[in-house]
């Protein structure tokens, strides 16, 4: 006897639709870096796509496989795809875009014939639609069969004058209110005598500070420990340093967050990892939650041995 399998029926109404985006345009215009870089927003990306199946993609029949709204969708495609038809392919998005559960948009790339050239002469590939001929016939063929589908496009982006740079960022600040990029930000603490973590971006030096080392009682702790940080914080540099250090990385991380930066790796350092940096990663990781930020923290040295001969003369 065969297992039952309960579903969870969702009412139509309170289905969000499913946000689809079909990337197409002029052979090097830049395709692949634009699902790349969504992709990276957290998009489903998907290349190279036959068209004429699309409707099969998006099919939400009862009891078929049906699409995470909660993440959206970019189909790319080109002149090189099999079946491809500017015609069909309008018509067939005008028929999805009458659909109450799907949000399809078309964003077209184009480019410069001559800027076209140039890239095609440095990277020696030959144009498929130029057979023997020079480059610049290809692309005019193509150019020619496109228009259509240009014409029709809700967003046309010209990638004449960008860098790779350019059009990544072009993209995200298209796109982010749909899928709003938070950058990964992480705190650690480290110990200098036990080398630099090689994954840094920003590295502070808490060596400045008194050192809770030569406290006999403070010792054996750790910056996580209240004692040490009441000592810390009588340091009469402290307050000043601590809310440089913040107001610092509150002003940067959203200049990191809206050039697209993944990964933004903090390190506070002091001489064996323990004290200084452990109780300055905790004050920071913590202010820059009231500031909507979600930082991991991370101690690397924590349980490492404290030492007298690595932690320099008693001040």
């Amino acid at each position: 006897m065969g297992s039952a399998q309960t579903r969870l029926m969702v009412p139509d109404s309170e289905k969000q639709p499913q946000r689809i985006l079909l990337v197409t345009g002029v052979l090097g215009a830049g395709k692949t870096t634009v699902l790349r870089t969504l992709e990276d927003m957290g998009w489903e990306a998907i290349d190279n796509f036959p068209i004429r199946l699309l409707d099969r993609l998006l099919e939400t029949e009862p009891g078929s496989a049906q699409l995470d709204a909660g993440s959206p969708l970019a189909i790319g495609f080109d002149t090189r795809t099999r079946g491809f038809d500017p015609a069909r392919t309008i018509e067939r998005v005008k028929r999805l875009t009458e659909r109450a559960d799907l949000i399809v948009t078309t964003l077209f790339l184009d480019c410069g014939g001559i800027e076209l050239a140039r890239r095609y002469n440095e990277t020696r590939r030959r144009h498929p639609m130029s057979e023997d001929k020079p480059a610049a016939i290809g692309i005019a063929a193509e150019r020619e069969l496109l228009e259509p589908l240009r014409r029709w496009a809700d967003v046309v982006i010209s990638t004449t004058d960008f860098t790779v740079n350019d059009l990544q960022q072009a993209i995200r600040e298209q796109f982010a209110a749909i899928t709003p990029h938070r950058t990964t930000v992480t705190i650690s603490s480290f110990g200098f005598s036990r080398g630099t973590p090689p994954l840094a971006d920003l590295v502070f030096d808490m060596r400045f500070l008194t050192n809770p080392h030569w406290d006999p009682a403070l010792r054996p702790m750790t910056g996580m420990d209240a004692p040490v940080g009441d000592h810390i914080r009588q340091d009469p540099v402290f307050s000043e340093a601590f809310e440089r250090i913040r107001d610092l990385l509150v002003m940067l991380l959203p200049r990191f967050e809206a050039n697209g930066k993944a990964y933004v790796n903090i390190a506070f350092g002091c001489t064996g990892g323990r004290h200084r940096s452990v109780f300055m990663a905790e004050e920071i990781a913590s202010a820059l939650r009231t500031h909507g930020f979600s930082p991991t923290l991370l101690h690397r040295n924590l349980a490492s041995r404290a030492a007298d001969m690595i932690e320099g003369a008693q001040t």
